[in-house]
């Protein structure tokens, strides 16, 4: 193989990226533009929010986490845990 069949061959033209394919903007229709939401008095309604954190957890739930979180102490204790949250 000569020099004009290694560089042919070294510069092969590769295919372009699925996602890298350029999508065709839409135009926008000007009667139904988006205005930004008000959350204010009288605007509207604020979105859902995952509020399980502030639940009052039945007794046995909140006793079995605190039993979880004992027996990990126990294996380490404080003084030694405060250099792994580094």
């Amino acid at each position: 193989m000569g020099k004009a069949a290694k560089s042919a061959a070294g510069k092969k033209k590769l295919p372009s990226a699925p996602l890298g394919e350029k999508k065709k903007k839409t135009q926008k229709n000007p009667l139904f533009e988006k205005t930004p939401r008000n959350f204010r008095l009288g605007g509207d309604i604020q979105p859902k929010r995952d509020l399980t954190r502030f639940v009052r957890w039945p007794k046995y739930v909140r006793l079995q986490r605190m039993k979880k979180i004992m027996l990990m102490r126990l294996k380490m204790p404080p003084a030694i845990n405060q250099f792994n949250m580094t």
